[in-house]
């Protein structure tokens, strides 16, 4: 097949660049660099079967030629983007997503995108379940990224009634592993930059909030099935396994050898910061017969090495 990924540069993008190379398909890729780095990417550059295309996606998309697959997952992804790029999430998940889709449809291409568990918001069901329609907070500092993707999904579902586009949706929970940003903002990175430096960990309250994690080649795993299946309505991929983040945190010390602790500090976390996060893999496991198989500790250790180079 021959495929574009949007967010090519990013931690997700550039991981689903190798899983379809590595499965013989042609891969054009498709960043504007706002949140994405070349570095995810660099070890593609001059093969012959993958392209680079520095691209906004919230404008006109060109492509020449045949087009089998559009995997849209172009977008700032945690807290610390979304809130400096406000705006330019709202429009990657509208325009950009209208403008991805306009491409699938050209070329009568199967699109699959990338949403997310925040579209459940702070849950008031657990675990949560895709028919869940969530909890959400449309006016809060999170609803540039949870209303964009809401939108995403139903433009996306729009264009699946009334074009007959071949469509799949991913609601993406909480996943780690290589090529994150040290400085993303997201609770694995700042654990373990702080743990690598021998530094005390940040608890925020009581460390009572949950959340589950998947790790990378897991969730990448989960995507290449749907895409593959013929199941159209949206399916939770991420991992059932949950924990409350004071058992995360000191996991990560447990790991890192670090000798520095917890220290707690006064709940600063944005508004509508959910409470619990963990996924109803039923559909997964049943369809795409999926389920999560790297436990915590090896997902951790292969994210600690490789940021052991980038503190």
């Amino acid at each position: 097949m021959r495929i574009l990924i949007t967010g090519a540069a990013g931690f997700l993008g550039s991981h689903l660049c190798d899983r379809f190379l590595a499965e013989g398909h042609v891969v054009i890729g498709m960043d504007n660099l706002i949140t994405g780095n070349t570095d995810n990417i660099a070890h593609l550059a001059g093969r012959a079967d993958f392209t680079f295309i520095h691209h906004d996606v919230t404008n006109y998309i060109y492509l020449a030629g045949p087009l089998d697959a559009v995997l849209h997952f172009a977008s700032p992804a945690s807290p610390i983007d979304y809130l400096m790029y406000p705006i330019q999430t709202l429009k990657v998940g509208s325009l950009g997503t209208h403008n991805a889709l306009g491409v699938a449809k050209a070329k009568g291409a199967r699109f699959l995108l990338a949403s997310t568990s925040e579209i459940y918001g702070d849950p008031l069901i657990h675990p949560q379940t895709e028919d869940y329609p969530g909890n959400v907070d449309t006016i809060g500092p999170r609803g540039v990224y949870d209303e964009a993707k809401r939108f995403a999904e139903a433009i996306t579902m729009a264009y699946h009634r009334a074009h007959e586009v071949d469509t799949r949706i991913v609601r993406i929970f909480n996943t780690y592993g290589p090529r994150m940003r040290l400085d993303d903002g997201r609770v694995v990175p700042n654990f373990i930059g702080q743990a690598l430096r021998h530094e005390s960990l940040t608890i925020y309250g009581d460390g009572s909030q949950t959340r589950s994690f998947c790790y990378v080649s897991d969730l990448i795993d989960g995507i290449f099935r749907l895409l593959m299946s013929d199941f159209t309505d949206p399916v939770n991929i991420g991992n059932p396994t949950e924990m409350s983040i004071l058992e995360f945190a000191q996991l990560v010390n447990t790991l890192t050898d670090n000798p520095a602790g917890l220290v707690y500090k006064e709940d600063l976390r944005i508004k509508g910061d959910p409470q619990t996060r963990q996924p109803d893999i039923t559909r997964a496991r049943s369809i795409l017969g999926w389920e999560p198989h790297v436990d915590l500790n090896t997902g951790l250790h292969h994210t600690i090495e490789y940021f052991k180079d980038r503190v």
